[in-house]
This record gives C-alpha cells, structure tokens and sequence, in this order.
C-alpha cells in the first residue's frame, strides 16, 4: 500500500483479526477520504488542545516507573511532577516538539525520526525523560507514526477523553509532565489489541546494546 504523507492517526489501521481485514482497495479509499476531511480540519484549525491538558499542569507528586538506560525498571517512585512555563518549554524544546507536546498538535504522517525506527532500546519523553515505550512492544502500523501495543509502565502514562476534530478518542499523555503524545486506538495485535499511535516529536530515543 502505497504510504500517504496526508494519513491521519484517526484513521484505523488494518485490522489485526482476519475475519474482520479491508481489502486493501476498501481500505486505501476510505482512509484517503477519512484522512483528507481530518487534514482539513487539522490545517484549519492547527492546535486543538485536548481536555484537560495544558502546557503547565498541576504541581504535586506523582507515582512512576523508572527506567535504566539499560531499558529495565530500577523503582517505583513517588515523584514531583515536572511542570514549567509555556516560555520555558517553548525555549527547551524545538518548534514541532513544543507544538504537539504542550499543544496537542499532530506531525505528518512519515516525517516524524523513529517511525520507521527498528533498533532495540526505549523511548523516553522529550520533555521530561520520563520511560515511555519499548521497542520490544513496537509494530509496523502502516499509518506513519510510531506505533505500540503497550506502554512500558502503565503508570508513566495517562489516558484522557479528547472530542476535537469533532469525534471522541482517547489522548495519551506523559504522567510526569503532562506532555501529550498521541492517541490509542482498539485495533492493534494482541495481546492487547491496542495501538498506541504516537508522534516521534514527543519522545527521544535511547538506543540499547
């Protein structure tokens, strides 16, 4: 299938289960229909901010997984929330960064560093360092972006109801500092039929032995 730099992650990804597959023509034609309706959108209005999400967030503490770079979990610890000023993310981070973790915008589909990334480490927040996913629960989505069908700790994530683009998803969000990272969607392998779609300008990666 031929790779469209206009896909969007609120197109559903070929489905997992065979007895439930498109054929690859349905598929095609639909997600370009799909997609160019949500690209209008998205172009039209650039940054719709996901409910309750912000660029500050709470102060306070919150409970996290930690991780070595050797990509295993060293503690369970209750932990201070990383909350900064939007100045001072829009400083610390580049411009597509800043826009899709503070603002909850979106890169285009195949531009992102670690889409088609098939090398064995982790994925940490770019804000904030925080052990996001692994490249053991990493997938070939076809949709463009970096896809899992698991965080590498439940706990370093959030999941929150977004109803922009006039439709209801779930966002993912950095626990530690509330960046957003993408959305999950139901139709990702098992074993958790899961598809975490993310943008690679949300993490940074950290490559194992």
């Amino acid at each position: 299938m031929a790779k469209n730099p206009n896909e969007h992650p609120e197109l559903q990804a070929t489905s997992f289960n065979n007895t439930q597959r498109p054929n690859r023509r349905t598929f095609v034609v639909t997600a370009g229909a799909f997609g160019t309706a949500a690209l209008w959108a998205l172009h039209r209005f650039p940054i719709q901010a996901v409910e309750a999400s912000g660029s500050g967030g709470s102060s306070g503490s919150v409970t996290i997984v930690q991780f070595s770079d050797l990509g295993k979990p060293t503690a369970k610890a209750s932990v201070p929330r990383v909350v900064k000023s939007d100045a001072e993310w829009k400083q610390q981070l580049s411009p597509v960064s800043y826009q899709v973790t503070r603002h909850a915008g979106t890169e285009r589909a195949f531009t992102g560093n670690t889409w088609n990334n098939h090398e064995h480490g982790i994925y940490r927040c770019i804000c904030c360092d925080n052990a996001l996913f692994s490249s053991e629960t990493k997938f070939e989505s076809g949709t463009g972006w970096p896809s899992f069908y698991e965080p590498i700790a439940r706990e370093n994530v959030v999941e929150k109801t977004d109803r922009t683009l006039g439709m209801e998803r779930t966002a993912v969000s950095c626990r530690l500092c509330d960046a957003h990272l993408g959305h999950v969607f139901n139709d990702g392998p098992q074993p958790t039929g899961l598809r975490y779609c993310m943008n690679s300008a949300s993490m940074h990666f950290v490559k194992l032995a």
